[in-house]
């Protein structure tokens, strides 16, 4: 019943799928040109300002995660996950390395 239910969420209509999932090195590709450096802070603030986005979840029902991205927190505290689940996103871990 609950994987069910997962998948009814992350397959809801007019809805799409965020691949937030960018390795160590990947996003350290993303940083370099624009002078970002590729440290945990820089990646967790990075996260945070996709997570926290307002009307996110207006758009977005699942999100692909980096496992680094589970233990990040945002600057008030709240566990990105819960970032997550609280606009109605399933949030997802990258399992590939």
């Amino acid at each position: 019943a609950e994987l069910i239910a997962t998948a009814n969420a992350i397959s809801t209509p007019g809805k799409g799928i965020l691949a937030a999932d960018e390795s160590v090195g990947t996003i350290g590709k993303r940083f370099a040109p624009i002078g970002v450096e590729n440290v945990e802070e820089n990646r967790r603030i990075y996260r945070q300002l996709l997570f926290k986005t307002e009307g996110l979840g207006e758009y977005i029902s699942g999100a692909i995660c980096f496992e680094e991205t589970l233990f990040h927190k945002a600057d008030d505290g709240t566990s990105f996950v819960e970032l997550m689940r609280s606009q109605g996103i399933v949030p997802g871990i990258k399992v590939d390395k």
